[in-house]
């Protein structure tokens, strides 16, 4: 398979998940966190999916020129691991997290931090999506929508429960 067709299966697989949980997270309160801004594509589907609702962005470096970027105080520009330290635990509805590079050397050590990070920012009962498989024991996997292959991307819910 391509790069080309790859990318357009992610992204198939990432619009159609998070079409999906739009109706899921009626019944979640908080914000979306959205892990990689780029260059916005996923930040305005957010937008039209979830309109009302606080969409926090992480990204370490910003093209200052998009004709739209989140609101200043809904950017955190920096390292997540560093930016997220500020907000409190447990209180996202959803956490988006769309940093994989697809070059395995480079993307190898998201599973060391990215799944504790999510579970410790997802509200009990939050989903996480991503583009790498987050295991945790406060994350369960969620089925996937149909037409998403398996492995081609990941959906989890953060189990009740403190901490």
């Amino acid at each position: 398979m391509s790069r080309l067709e790859s990318f357009i299966r992610r992204m198939s697989a990432q619009r159609d998940i998070l079409d999906d949980l739009a109706g899921r997270l009626d019944a979640v309160p908080g914000p979306i966190l959205e892990i990689g801004f780029g260059n916005g594509r996923t930040y305005d589907h957010l937008r039209q999916r979830f309109p009302g609702r606080r969409i926090l962005v992480f990204e370490s470096v910003v093209v200052p020129d998009l004709p739209f970027l989140p609101p200043p105080e809904d950017l955190l520009v920096g390292d997540v691991r560093d930016t997220a330290r500020h907000l409190p635990d447990a209180g996202a509805a959803l956490v988006h997290a769309d940093i994989e590079s697809g070059l395995a050397d480079r993307d190898d050590g998201l599973g060391h931090w990215l799944p504790a990070l999510v579970a410790r920012l997802l509200a009990p009962g939050g989903f996480a999506a991503s583009g790498c498989p987050l295991p945790h024991p406060r994350l369960a996997p969620h089925p996937l929508p149909p037409g998403v292959p398996a492995g081609r991307y990941f959906v989890a819910r953060r189990l009740p429960g403190p901490g």
